[in-house]
C-alpha cells in the first residue's frame, strides 16, 4: 500500500464509516497508522462468564443469541436484550434507549463486551448493563500476535483507539493489521534525523509503529510513545523557529529611545514601577534598536502592571522620530479583544500621557473618539470615523487604541512601528497577521498575557516569540485572602461579605451558567445561574443593596452601561458569567464569590480572583464549592496557597493536562504532544534541536523528507 493513499481504496471502508474516519482525521492509510491507541488492554483481564463477580468492569469474548428488541413494562422505554455464551456459560446482556443493537447484531455472532457486570436482587444472577459490543474474528489468546504475522507468538496487551460513531477500536485493530501484512512499514519515510534518533535513544520509524500499535511489553509501548511525542513537539519547534527567522528577515524601525525621557516619564505613575517592569521596559526598549522587528510575550498575574509597561514603550516609540527625519513621529496600534477592554484601556492611557500633549485615538465598532479633546483638554470627545482615520493616516494622531476593528483595511497608519495586542491568545493568527503587515517595515510586536502559562507550552506554542514576566505586584497591595466555603458556612461568609459592603466596598459573584438549565434534559448539568442567582441573592440575602448582571449574550451597549453603572458605584453587586475575566477594572470591587469553582481551571479562577486586586484594600476571594472529592479539595487547596499564577498553571498542567487546560481541538494538536507538554526535558531538548537544526538549514534543503512532513503536518496545525 501506498501510505498516501485513500484509506477507502486499500481497505474496505462503508460510506458511514468513511464519514466517521474523516471525522477523526483519517483520510489516508498513513493517517490511519498515525491513529495512536489511548491505551493498552492486557488479555490476562479478559475473563469467562465463569469467573465475573458482580460490580467489576470486565470484557468478555463468546457467542450472542436470542437478540430481541422490547419495551420496558413502566416507562415504556425501548430495550434490547440478548444472552452471551462462552464455553464456561451464559449471561443476560440488556440495553436501554439503543434499539438499533439488535439490528447490528446478527444472531450466533462472535463478539466482544465490555462493561460492568451487575446482579438482581431477585435470583442473585449476573448480567451486563448497557456494555459495549462489537463483533470480533476469533477469541484471543494473545490479541495482537497477528499484526507480526507470527504464528504462536502470543501478546498480553492489545490496542485500544479512540473510536467514532460506527468505527470501533476493533474495526481499526484489523485495520492497522492488514497495513502492517501489507509491507507498507518498509515505505514509510522517518521525519526524524538520524542523528536525533542515535542521540535521545529513540526508535526508527518502523520499529515505533510496531511498538505503539502492538507492543510485547508495556517499555515497549512507552518507547513508542516517547518517539512520537519527541516528533510532535519537535515538529512544531521547528516551524516555530522559522516563523521566526521569517519574521526576523523583516525590516523595521530602529528606535533609539531617550533613556532619560522614558524614565521621567515612569516616574509620573501613580505608583513606584516594580523591578519587574523597569527590566521588561529595559528589554522591549534594547529590542527596538536591532533593526528587526521584535516579538515579544509579557506575562503577569492580573494587577502586576503589563499596562504600565506597556504604556512606557508605547511613550519610548512615539516620542521618537521616523528613519532618517527629524519631523513627524512613530505611530503605535494598541489591539484589545473587547470593546469593554479597548475603552478601558483607552481611559488608562489618557491617565498615563494627560500631561505630554501626546493624542491618543479610540476605534471600536461602535464609534471613535479622541484624547483630548479641544474643547476641555483633561478629556476625551467622541469624533467620526472618518476624521479619525484621516488624523490616523497622516500620522497627526500617534496612538490608536482599538478592537479587531484596527486590522479593517480603512484604518491605514503613516509610520506603524509598534503594535501591542493585549490578552493576545483571544487574537486568531490571521488577525494579529493583518495588523502587523499594514506597512513595507514591519512594525515590533508586543504580546501581553494575564494568563499563566506553564513553561513548557510558552516554549512551545509560543516559541517564534520572546518571553518576559512580571512575578511581582506593586508596592502596597495587600495578599487576597481566599477562602473555600463549603455549602453549610454559607450563611456565615454572607455576613462577612455583608460588614464589606456597608464599608462602601463591592461584590462580584461569578456563576457558571448564564440561564437555569431543564433538569429533565439528559446529561443536564445542575449550576448555578446568573440570572436565577442574582433574584436569589436580592430576594433572600443583599435586600438592601444594588445587583447588575453581566454575561456574553448581551448587547455590547447593555455590557457597557452596566460595567459603567458597577464602576461609578451605582450599583454594589455584580452577577455575572466569567466574561469579567479579562480586562475589567473596578478598584472598589474587593469582594469575589465564585459559585461552581470546580467548573472552572485552577487559572481561570485565579484571573477571576485577579479582579479584586485593583488598589490597596484588602480583597478577598470566597471559592463556593459543592463538591467534596479528594480532586476538587486538592485543587482549590492548591489555589488558596500557590503564591503566584505560574506555580498554579504548573500544578493544572500536572493535576488535568495540557489537552484538557488548552484544547488540542483549538489548536489541532495531538494527544501525545499534549502529554510530552508535560515533561520539560522532553520539550528543552526537541527545542534546542529544532533551533540547531534551522541555524544550520533554515529552509531544511538538506531534510526534504522532514520539509515534506512539517507541510503535511500545517494543515494539521495551528495556533488561535
Amino acid at each position: 500500500m501506498d501510505p498516501l493513499s485513500p484509506i477507502e481504496k486499500e481497505i474496505r471502508v462503508l460510506t458511514p464509516h468513511l464519514k466517521a474516519l474523516h471525522k477523526l482525521g483519517i483520510k489516508t492509510v498513513e493517517d490511519m497508522l498515525y491513529h495512536f491507541p489511548v491505551r493498552y488492554g492486557d488479555t490476562a483481564e479478559i475473563k469467562n462468564i465463569q469467573s465475573l463477580t458482580a460490580g467489576e468492569d470486565a470484557v468478555v469474548f463468546g457467542r450472542v443469541s436470542g437478540l430481541k428488541t422490547s419495551k420496558a413494562f413502566v416507562k415504556k422505554t425501548p430495550m434490547s436484550d440478548a444472552t452471551l455464551s462462552d464455553e464456561t456459560g451464559r449471561i443476560k446482556i440488556i440495553w436501554f434507549n439503543q434499539p438499533y443493537i439488535a439490528k447490528m447484531i446478527t444472531d450466533n455472532a462472535l463478539v466482544r463486551v465490555q462493561g460492568k457486570v451487575s446482579q438482581r436482587k431477585k435470583d442473585q444472577s449476573f448480567y451486563f448493563s448497557n456494555p459495549k459490543i462489537e463483533l470480533a474474528n476469533k477469541i484471543p489468546t494473545g490479541v495482537g500476535s497477528s499484526l507480526f504475522g507470527e504464528d504462536g507468538d502470543e501478546h498480553n496487551l492489545y490496542p485500544v483507539y479512540p473510536e467514532s460513531k460506527g468505527v470501533t477500536s476493533n474495526w481499526m485493530y484489523h485495520a492497522v493489521e492488514r497495513i502492517f501484512k501489507s509491507g507498507t512499514l518498509d515505505l514509510l519515510p522517518d521525519p526524524l534525523p538520524r542523528h536525533i534518533l542515535d542521540t535521545y535513544h529513540l526508535p526508527d520509524i518502523k520499529t515505533a509503529m510496531i511498538w505503539i500499535h502492538a507492543p510485547k511489553k508495556e517499555s515497549d509501548a512507552v518507547a513508542a510513545r516517547k518517539r512520537f511525542a519527541f516528533q510532535e513537539i519537535f515538529t512544531i519547534h521547528l516551524r516555530k523557529e522559522q516563523e521566526k527567522l521569517t519574521w526576523q528577515r523583516n525590516q523595521a524601525f530602529v528606535i533609539n529611545t531617550d533613556k532619560k525621557k522614558v524614565t521621567d516619564f515612569i516616574k509620573t505613575f501613580p505608583f513606584e514601577a516594580t523591578d519587574a517592569q523597569k527590566k521588561a521596559i529595559d528589554t522591549v526598549l534594547s529590542d527596538f534598536t536591532r533593526g528587526f522587528p521584535m516579538s515579544r510575550l509579557l506575562e503577569g498575574d492580573v494587577g502586576s502592571g503589563k499596562t504600565a509597561v506597556a504604556a512606557a514603550t508605547v511613550f519610548s516609540v512615539v516620542t521618537s522620530r521616523p528613519n532618517g527625519k527629524d519631523f513627524g513621529n512613530l505611530q503605535v496600534a494598541y489591539m484589545a479583544p473587547t470593546e469593554i477592554l479597548a475603552k478601558q484601556q483607552f481611559e488608562n492611557f489618557i491617565s498615563f500621557f494627560r500631561n505630554t500633549g501626546i493624542q491618543v485615538g479610540l476605534i471600536t465598532g461602535s464609534g471613535c473618539k479622541k484624547f483630548p479633546s479641544k474643547t476641555d483638554p483633561s478629556s476625551s470627545t467622541s469624533i467620526s470615523k472618518t476624521q479619525l482615520l484621516k488624523w490616523v493616516k497622516n500620522g497627526e494622531i500617534p496612538i490608536v487604541v482599538g478592537t479587531h476593528a484596527l486590522v479593517y483595511k480603512s484604518v491605514e497608519f503613516k509610520h506603524l512601528a509598534f503594535a501591542v495586542i493585549d490578552e493576545q491568545h483571544r487574537f486568531g493568527t490571521l488577525q494579529r497577521q493583518k495588523l502587523t503587515t499594514k506597512n513595507e517595515l514591519a512594525p515590533h510586536l508586543l504580546s501581553m498575557t494575564a494568563t499563566p502559562i506553564p513553561r513548557t507550552l510558552s516554549l512551545t506554542l509560543y516559541g517564534d516569540l520572546d518571553l518576559s514576566i512580571l512575578d511581582q505586584m506593586p508596592m502596597g497591595r495587600k495578599p487576597i485572602i481566599s477562602k473555600i466555603v463549603l455549602p453549610h458556612e454559607r450563611t456565615s461568609t454572607y455576613e462577612e461579605v455583608k460588614k464589606e459592603l456597608r464599608a462602601g466596598r463591592q461584590l462580584y459573584v461569578i456563576c457558571p451558567r448564564i440561564e437555569e438549565v431543564d433538569p429533565t434534559k439528559e446529561n443536564a448539568v445542575i449550576a448555578k445561574s446568573v440570572t436565577e442567582e442574582a433574584k436569589r441573592l436580592k430576594a433572600e440575602v443583599f435586600q438592601e443593596w444594588n445587583i447588575g448582571i453581566l454575561h456574553s449574550k448581551m448587547t455590547s451597549s447593555d455590557k457597557e452601561k452596566v460595567m459603567s453603572e458597577f464602576a461609578e458605584h451605582k450599583t454594589d453587586i455584580l452577577v455575572a458569567t466569567s466574561v469579567v475575566e479579562v480586562g475589567v477594572n473596578v478598584p472598589n470591587a474587593t469582594m469575589i464569590i465564585i459559585e461552581g469553582a470546580e467548573r472552572f481551571g485552577l487559572s481561570q479562577l485565579h484571573q477571576l480572583r485577579g479582579r479584586v486586586i485593583r488598589s490597596n484594600h484588602q480583597a478577598y476571594c470566597y471559592v463556593f464549592t459543592e463538591s467534596t472529592g479528594e480532586k476538587t479539595k486538592e485543587r482549590m487547596k492548591a489555589l488558596v496557597t500557590a503564591k503566584n499564577g505560574f506555580e498554579l498553571a504548573e500544578f493544572d498542567l500536572q493535576a488535568r493536562g495540557a489537552g484538557q487546560l488548552y484544547g488540542q481541538k483549538q489548536w489541532g494538536v495531538g494527544d501525545l504532544a499534549m502529554e510530552a507538554l508535560q515533561n520539560i526535558k522532553l520539550v528543552e531538548a526537541s527545542r534546542m534541536e529544532a533551533r540547531k537544526l534551522v541555524e544550520d538549514d533554515p529552509d531544511l534543503k538538506k531534510h526534504p523528507v522532514l520539509l515534506d512532513y512539517i507541510s503535511q503536518s500545517k494543515d494539521k496545525i495551528h495556533f488561535e
